[in-house]
Formats: structure tokens, sequence, C-alpha cells
């Protein structure tokens, strides 16, 4: 029986160390299929896209199945809209036995000027419901996140809708090479680890 458990444990370990939960943020539904606010839902469908994954309607969100060097990785779209994205990121979690290590998250910020990236290891949730209920999910902030900036705004008041508005062609043209590179930057993040490639794109 001892040596069953320390199988299980053993295996258990190997599981999380080789799996991953990449999830991007963003509000279901048409009308907010180009906003602001689902930078992260635009990036895990280009990375489907590249890597030829089919995104399938699942248990609080869609989700899609990648396999890379030697990982297992889960790609998430949640469907619980924004403010409860926290439900379903610890549902899967739970369900796939994956390590808070091995979570990325997608998120716009407004911190950052349009088209930036920026890896974290960890952070504070800037103002974004997204992220407050995350760690309200999972009772911790020491997750990695994948930063875009969607651009800046004067006035705290117009934040509503400057997130759930749509980029013009002009910014659309800005954010196509930083779209492209936040695929790369993930595929890194899997391969290489966080360290490894916060030095290489930050």
């Amino acid at each position: 029986m001892v040596a069953f458990f320390k199988w299980f444990k053993k295996d258990s370990n190997l599981a999380q160390n080789n799996s991953f939960l990449i999830v991007g943020l963003g509000n279901i539904g048409p009308k907010y299929e180009k906003t602001r606010h689902n930078i992260g839902f635009r990036i895990i469908d280009l990375l489907s896209s590249e890597k030829d994954i089919n995104l399938e309607k699942s248990k609080l969100g869609q989700l899609g199945i990648l396999k890379y060097s030697g990982k297992k990785i889960f790609l998430l779209k949640p469907s619980t809209f924004m403010n409860l994205s926290g439900k379903s990121v610890k549902y899967w979690m739970k369900k796939k036995n994956i390590a808070i290590k091995n979570i990325l998250i997608l998120t716009d910020d407004l911190n950052l000027d349009l088209g930036i990236i920026k890896l974290r290891q960890k952070g504070s949730d800037g103002g974004h419901n997204g992220l407050k209920d995350i760690e309200r999910s999972l009772s911790t902030s020491n997750y990695a996140r994948l930063r875009f900036g969607i651009g800046k705004i004067k006035y705290s008041s117009d934040k509503v809708d400057f997130v759930l508005g749509s980029f013009s062609e002009d910014e659309e043209e800005k954010i196509s090479k930083s779209l492209e590179l936040s695929t790369k930057v993930i595929l890194s993040y899997i391969k290489n680890g966080i360290d490894n490639t916060m030095n290489m794109y930050n």
C-alpha cells in the first residue's frame, strides 16, 4: 500500500509538471468579439489557428489541447464572462490537476501602451476585474500573466466604454505583430520556462 501511494504521488507530480493551463480572458458573444477587453481570447484563437487546434465547448468555457515540447497544454476561453473568470480557471485547474506554477493568464492591460506585452510571474490585479476574480478564486496572486497593452486612457470614468470599445483600423495594424509575438512568448514559456522567456522577450 505504501508503495502504491509513492507511485501515485510521483505520477501526480509528473502530471502537474507536464500539464499547463493557458487562459485567455474575455467576454463571450459576437458583441464583444473585437473589443479591447477580449485580447486574451484573440491570442488563444490565434495560437489555436497556428497549431490547428479545435476549441470545443466544455464546462465553463471553450477548451483545446495542444501537445508541445513534451508537454500537454490546455487552452481555455472561459464562458463565465470576465468578472467571473476565476470560476472557470479554478474548475479546470482542479479538473486537470495543474499546478499554480503552470498557469498562464492572458489579459488586456490599460497601464501599458498599445501593443506592448509583458510577461510576469505574479502581480497585482491592476484594477482588472477578471484578475480580481481569479485571485479571489485561487486565494493567491502568484500566477503568471501575459499583459497586453491596449492603450492608456486619461480619465478613469472612461474605463468601461474604452475597454468595451473596438480597436480602430490603425490600432489593429499596430497590434497585429504583438498578437503574433504573444503566441511565441507562450510557446517559449512552456518550453524554456518563465525566467528565460522574460529575459528574451520583456
